[in-house]
């Protein structure tokens, strides 16, 4: 065989492998175990059948994990974005430290006096297995989405506690001397990490924001490959500083999540496309690093599953929920949160620097991580849509939509606002020569059950329509009102579904520079749906819509849906009007 056919054979290989780990997602959906489940278990298998594929050495799947990783967090911080972030950041920290700090030393003692492990060696296992992985739970999830406040409790946690056990690791491993100076040692380590990852992380996501707004760019393509090059710049500033890269860019990601940029929709889709091939990467990559035939040596199934269901069953439930008592939560929601603290990536990732630290027992520490990341991939990620049901969890149905109408512009536009009609709202039933909005509103476009509805006088709302109006700012107020659940049929639809939370998302899409008057006491839609005399909405100023990106407009509230944004700016930006995709975007 010539170098071109063994190199196309390669090739060969790495497409099916991947075609197979997408639509192994189908599969993680219909059988309820989280994919990530099947790349680390099918790796760890392939790695005994062709060892040849075990010869990677430890550094280089460190590098290639850690540079995922941090496309992951990023592309996390982007979804949660500052507005969702901001409504629950003192719970995210509380929980995202203390339920780490809590998770490792419990685990830690367990191991130690469970387990006879070293004090060392114990702390190291605890600290590895302490952070929470959410793709795993959004993975068995499939097309339901967490609502409420456990949803950005679930996706801010993960955030919040890989940089810090990472941090806790890296200075537990560096730590040296006497006790004392050994805890002095981790303590200004681990500050240092977070305070300089975070600062970094912030001032790096506000530089990188004003050159996405102000720096156009020649081609669109490379809108998205800017962003792309400046995750691993931030990464690399913050863990040059000797702060935590993760954290950096996870901070970046929630500060540009929410703001307008040009191609904004399309960045964010590229990073959710990298993120899913980097979640990818870094569990096979993980997976060719174990070995099942040393799984039984020393032990290491045995005490993997016991530490395993220790976690799942008594740290987690028991200790950690001791730390969010402080924490306003439904009990269901509580328990929920506690439930789905599964491990992931990372916990192998820091196995990883374990066997890199060449600690005695380093090995059969990190047989061990593997079998507990297994046992909580698997069992407690099996588990999670059904206890979600059973505790009345809002869980939210995101139906593909893959058609969209879009227009582009060449300036900034605004004005454009959109809204979902709320259950019980003002609107439901009414005309739109009806509604009683002001002069300076015009409805442009309807969208009910994923299709577009003429904007007609006599069309009337539906429970469930978005609606999409050109308005001056002064009446968003009055048209949120309008169209969200008046207040005693929120409470009464809240404590009906448990708490879910059933105020409905705001997402104000601000589009078009030309601002049309509509005439009193009538719609300003024509026969068509566009202007009055028919036209179509071109004149009526440009239209946004979700396709702008994951960044809730400034109406959307803490709560508003991740999808629900705005895509404006100079440079020819895009801006869309599409079915939404997480379909809650109305906000009381």
């Amino acid at each position: 065989m010539t170098d071109i056919d063994a190199f196309g054979l390669v090739l060969l290989v790495i497409g099916l492998v991947g075609t197979a780990a997408v639509l192994s997602n189908r599969l993680s959906e219909r059988l309820r175990v989280p994919a990530p489940a099947f790349f680390l278990v099918f790796a760890a298998a392939a790695s005994d059948i062709f060892p040849n594929l075990a010869r990677l050495s430890g550094g280089t799947v460190q590098r290639v994990v850690t540079v995922a990783l941090a496309f992951i967090l990023f592309d996390g911080g982007l979804h949660i974005g500052w507005r969702r972030f901001r409504g629950a950041a003192l719970a995210i920290g509380w929980l995202g430290v203390a339920g780490t700090l809590v998770t490792a030393g419990v685990t830690a003692t367990a191991a130690h006096f469970g387990f006879g492990f070293d004090w060392r060696l114990a702390l190291l296992l605890g600290t590895a297995l302490s952070p929470t992985d959410p793709a795993v739970v959004f993975s068995v999830l499939g097309r339901r989405e967490v609502g409420g406040r456990s949803g950005v409790m679930l996706e801010g946690e993960s955030g919040a506690n890989d940089p810090v056990g990472i941090a806790l690791l890296v200075a537990l491993i560096g730590a040296t001397g006497s006790p004392a100076a050994a805890i002095g040692h981790i303590a200004v380590t681990f500050v240092l990490q977070m305070a300089v990852g975070a600062g970094i992380g912030i001032a790096g996501g506000w530089v990188l924001l004003e050159f996405m707004r102000r720096v156009p760019l020649p081609n669109e393509g490379l809108y998205a490959l800017r962003t792309l090059a400046a995750v691993p710049a931030i990464y690399g500033l913050a863990t040059v500083a000797h702060g935590s890269g993760f954290l950096a860019v996870f901070a970046a990601g929630i500060l540009i999540g929410d703001e307008r940029a040009p191609y904004k929709r399309e960045i964010v889709r590229f990073h959710s496309s990298l993120a899913s091939l980097a979640e990818i990467v870094a569990f096979i990559m993980l997976g060719l690093t174990v070995r099942l035939h040393d799984l039984p040596v020393g032990h290491a199934w045995s005490i993997g599953l016991a530490l395993g269901a220790l976690l799942a069953f008594v740290i987690r439930p028991v200790f950690v929920g001791l730390v969010t008592l402080p924490i306003r939560l439904r009990r269901g929601e509580r328990l929920f949160l506690l439930w789905t603290g599964l491990k992931g990536a990372v916990p192998v990732l820091l196995g990883t620097f374990i066997v890199g630290s060449g600690i005695a027992g380093a090995d059969r520490g990190y047989d061990i991580i593997f079998v507990v990341v297994a046992f909580s991939v698997v069992v407690q990620g099996g588990f999670v849509p059904a206890l979600a049901h059973r505790l009345n969890v809002p869980l939210r149905t995101i139906d593909p939509e893959p058609w969209s109408l879009g227009v582009r512009f060449r300036e900034e536009p605004e004005g454009l606002h959109r809204f979902r009609v709320a259950r019980g709202a003002p609107a439901v039933g009414t005309s739109i020569e009806d509604l009683p909005y002001g002069q300076n509103a015009w409805v442009i476009f309807i969208i009910r059950h994923g299709r577009l509805v003429p904007a007609r006088s006599d069309t009337r709302m539906e429970t469930g329509d978005e609606v999409l109006v050109l308005a001056d700012p002064a009446e968003v107020p009055a048209l949120r009102k309008l169209f969200a659940a008046r207040r005693a049929d929120h409470h009464h639809a809240e404590r009906g579904r448990a708490g879910a939370s059933a105020r409905m998302r705001g997402a104000a899409l601000r589009s078009g520079s030309g601002l049309r008057r509509a005439l009193p006491g009538r719609s300003a839609a024509g026969p068509r749906g566009g202007g009055p005399d028919g036209s179509a909405a071109r004149d009526a100023g440009p239209v946004a819509g979700p396709d702008a990106g994951p960044d809730a407009a400034p109406d959307a509230g803490p709560d508003a849906a991740p999808d629900a944004a705005r895509d404006a700016g100079p440079g020819t930006p895009t801006a869309r009007v599409d079915p939404a995709p997480n379909g809650d975007q109305t906000g009381t």
